[in-house]
């Protein structure tokens, strides 16, 4: 069983910031695919739109969603570590907390059918009995997870997870009133958006990187002490090849194992590098912080982009995704994330936290 060393959990603004990358680059992907509104034939497009998806997808598809997950773990330690250290159990709070995430994935689902927040407070229950195990239970745990053992099942034995998918419906809706999308979202987005995570091994990935970031907090690694930055070294190094080399490779029949594990190898590369280079040079340091803020509001700038995404690119809106390619959109993107950045540093001149963050903090410890 699993007990706190005693050391104080001060901020990681290295955190923070890949926080932010995570967001930005969430906005940024889920601009070239025009919220989940796919159409053909574009008004407005540009003869590079199948390269720039290809490089913004090897980049950023599944890799930040991995870097938001990991760092979730990380956050469940840290809340959890502190409380421990005070001598109080942290596991009812954190319960609640996931019951509010509950609903604030479900006001996200109002406005974009591709919520993760849902998915999240459901699997971020069982961090709670994760807390309690050693780490030698708990990195076997976690590297069973993130080789994808579902998919092993399958090519295995031929059994198959038939999630349904409503893709159809949603689409329908969107193109239509905000009535319409409203009430497509509320019957069949978190339906389709937990199979897809399902039928493409994001359940156990995701849940493997939530307990690889609260290993990651154990071992406090995102602080620059000990031989942190000789493992992450290691790290860096070690995706580097392996990515490199997986480039080289058709997956073809083993796609559905192997891709979630080469996203994984990415992930790691994107990770360790920003660590080493925000350890290693201050010039880095100073240009990269930027992100340390909108990391810090990134659960309201989450549910900004799903606001602003859906006015921009819905037929209630601007009904801008039969009109951009993809080179457009990413540029939408862009703005989107520009936007978003000038809100939240206005306010982070007078708030310590994100409005949403604030709310989620107060409720988290009511009657505390």
């Amino acid at each position: 069983m699993y007990q706190s060393r005693n050391l104080k959990n001060s901020r990681i603004e290295v955190a923070d910031a890949l926080r932010g990358l995570a967001v930005a680059g969430i906005i940024l992907f889920h601009s070239v695919e025009h919220f989940n509104m796919f159409s053909r034939g574009y008004t407005y497009s540009l003869p590079c739109d199948d390269k720039v998806f290809s490089v913004l997808q090897l980049l950023l598809s599944g890799k930040m969603y991995g870097i938001f997950a990991m760092l979730f773990g990380l956050s469940f330690f840290i809340m959890r570590d502190n409380q421990e250290q005070k001598g109080k159990d942290f596991s009812l709070r954190f319960a609640w907390r996931m019951v509010l995430l509950f609903g604030f994935g479900m006001l996200n689902t109002v406005f974009y059918d591709g919520d993760i927040l849902v998915t999240y407070a459901i699997l971020g229950l069982l961090m709670i009995p994760a807390g309690y195990l050693s780490n030698r239970w708990l990195w076997a745990i976690t590297i069973l997870l993130l080789i994808q053992p579902l998919e092993i099942i399958n090519l295995l034995t031929g059994w198959h997870i038939d999630a349904p998918m409503y893709y159809g419906e949603i689409i329908r809706g969107h193109a239509g009133s905000f009535s319409d999308a409203l009430v497509a979202n509320m019957k069949f987005a978190q339906k389709t958006s937990i199979g897809w995570f399902v039928m493409k091994g994001r359940i156990t990935q995701t849940l493997g990187l939530f307990y690889l970031g609260l290993l990651f907090g154990r071992l406090r690694l995102f602080y620059n002490e000990g031989n942190n930055l000789k493992v992450w070294r290691c790290i860096a190094v070690a995706s580097v090849v392996l990515v490199i080399a997986g480039s080289f490779v058709k997956f073809g029949k083993l796609n559905s194992l192997l891709s979630p594990i080469y996203s994984l190898f990415i992930l790691m590369m994107i990770t360790s590098v920003v660590v080493l280079l925000w350890y290693r040079f201050q010039g880095f340091r100073n240009g990269f912080e930027h992100l340390g803020f909108f990391g810090r509001m990134s659960l309201t700038n989450y549910l900004l982009q799903s606001i602003f995404g859906s006015v921009i690119f819905y037929g209630w809106g601007l009904g801008m995704y039969k009109v951009l390619g993809t080179t457009y959109a990413a540029l939408v993107g862009v703005g989107i994330i520009l936007l978003q950045y000038g809100l939240m540093y206005l306010w982070s001149k007078r708030h310590k936290r994100g409005p949403l963050e604030e709310l989620w903090r107060k409720l988290t410890w009511i009657g505390a």
